[in-house]
């Protein structure tokens, strides 16, 4: 399986191999070097934290490389009147009467506490496509699901501002 991700998603990926690589990967090696010089490693507290951060850092490198390798690049052809990535989209979810206002991004992006909702998730996955005023059903599995109903759609686009998550 590969992750759907744009061509700014890649470039902000690459950016941050590039220090962790060029950058943040030599000083942890050295706090490494600095830290064994403290004596017995059994007891040295300083070089085991400095040996995590090290690992840390070569496991997002990893992560970050596998990503790249495995995206399928993708651009945002949605309808000029139809909710697409980026866009932002005020919804009325009908079980609660309550209004929310959502952002359609790629996983990579993805922060359901700031309102930046995946194109993949439940939700993102109902309203990817669909025009203000539709109800669309947002399907939980297990035949459990609900319906909301799309009061605007403001078109976005993909400004660089949205960083992209960690782990």
């Amino acid at each position: 399986m590969y992750d759907e991700l744009t061509k700014s998603d890649l470039k902000k990926m690459q950016e941050e191999i590039d220090y962790r690589v060029q950058q943040l990967r030599p000083k942890l090696i050295e706090d490494v070097q600095t830290a064994r010089a403290f004596g017995d490693l059994s007891e040295n507290f300083e070089y085991k934290c400095a040996k995590q951060e090290k690992n840390r850092n070569d496991s997002r490198i990893r992560y970050l490389q596998r990503m790249i390798k495995t995206a399928h690049v993708i651009d945002d052809r949605s309808a000029d009147d139809a909710a697409g990535l980026y866009d932002s989209v005020e919804i009325l979810m009908e079980n609660t009467g309550k209004k929310r206002t959502i952002r359609l991004v790629t996983t990579l992006r993805q922060d359901a506490l700031k309102g930046l909702i995946s194109k993949e998730s439940p939700v993102g996955q109902a309203v990817m496509g669909h025009r203000v005023g539709e109800r669309v059903h947002v399907d939980m599995g297990n035949g459990r699901g609900y319906w909301m109903e799309i009061l605007s759609i403001e078109k976005g686009k993909d400004d660089d501002s949205i960083p992209i998550g960690s782990f």
